[in-house]
């Protein structure tokens, strides 16, 4: 066994022409992460524990798309995802359709302890999280001036809007050659979902992911990020979190495609992640991060970038955005 590892990640899909101070801002936050599980491996606490201690904190700090700062559907409102999954008998749960929970991964673990379901949305999910006593907080938390700005752009420009600091192409304004989802015209693309995989000193893997979606959604939109074997997914091999086009990654079933190429073709950890993401996204746009149970650590986007982090038991610690 080679050790712990934790991996982190942000989003992908990054524009080139991302401002400094942006990129910085994005370091530093995935730099604490980074520590604050690191921290959490060295003193034994179980990869579980660790994924949603960190996310946790993601979902805290306005800068990705997670808890505060999650992007806005047409009407202007929150709808959070999230999920948990423990390697250790794959074990999971997951929301969707939150509008007052502060921390949707924590209702989402809750959901697989306390529950005797995987998976509760919307109404349900919030009377469940009213039993359990989670922190519940008004809507309006979780909108920030800066998304307001963005949903003005995604209508104005009658597009999902994916990301806002990407020029919109001339051909997207037409119907010829314009970029598309499902058929449907988008700007180009890069939701800023988080994530984090980790597997502590006892071989036992973990992952968990949470997202806003995407900025203009429409109401009762689901993206990969809740959905097990999609977005998210952990076994005794491995842990994956996955980020992008939550319509390509859930037709591609990504998390579980990486876990299955190890656990049938013995694949290893990276070989497994480069395959997933060139063979079964087809026209779609993601990235995600796995560890091993055998301490590795793998990347994979197949978009400019992908805002992303790994420390290991080894002393590695390193932020990396392209």
């Amino acid at each position: 066994m080679v050790g712990w590892a934790i991996a982190v990640h942000g989003g992908a899909g990054v524009d080139p022409s991302l401002p400094a101070e942006r990129q910085e801002a994005a370091r530093r936050v995935l730099s604490r992460c980074l520590a604050l599980g690191a921290s959490a491996l060295r003193a034994g606490r179980a990869a579980v524990d660790v994924v949603e201690m960190v996310v946790r904190d993601l979902e805290t700090d306005p800068v990705f798309n997670s808890g505060r700062g999650s992007a806005l559907t047409r009407d202007g409102t929150v709808e959070m995802e999230a999920s948990i999954m423990d390697g250790r008998g794959r074990r999971c749960g997951a929301v969707s359709g939150l509008t007052t929970v502060k921390n949707p991964v924590s209702l989402a673990r809750l959901v697989m302890d306390r529950s005797p379901h995987s998976y509760l949305a919307f109404d349900g999910a919030e009377e469940f999280a009213r039993q359990q006593g989670v922190e519940v907080v008004d809507n309006s938390y979780f909108v920030t001036d800066e998304n307001v700005g963005m949903l003005k752009l995604a209508k104005e420009a009658n597009s999902i809007l994916y990301d806002y600091r990407v020029p919109i192409p001339e051909t997207c304004s037409a119907g010829a050659g314009a970029l598309q989802m499902n058929g449907l015209p988008i700007s180009i693309y890069a939701p800023e979902t988080v994530g984090c995989a980790v597997v502590d000193a006892n071989g036992h893997c973990a992952a968990a992911t949470s997202t806003g979606g995407l900025m203009n959604k429409m109401r009762g939109r689901i993206g990969d990020s809740p959905v097990i074997g999609a977005g998210t997914y952990a076994c005794g091999a491995c842990a994956v979190s996955c980020t992008g086009e939550g319509e390509a990654i859930i037709r591609s079933t990504l998390a579980r495609e990486v876990a299955a190429l190890m656990e049938y073709k013995g694949m290893q950890l990276q070989d497994a992640v480069d395959w997933a993401i060139k063979e079964r996204l087809d026209e779609g746009k993601a990235g995600l991060i796995a560890v091993s149970g055998d301490g590795e650590v793998a990347f994979g986007f197949n978009t400019v970038g992908m805002f992303r982090g790994r420390a290991t038991e080894q002393g590695l610690m390193e932020v990396a955005i392209w």
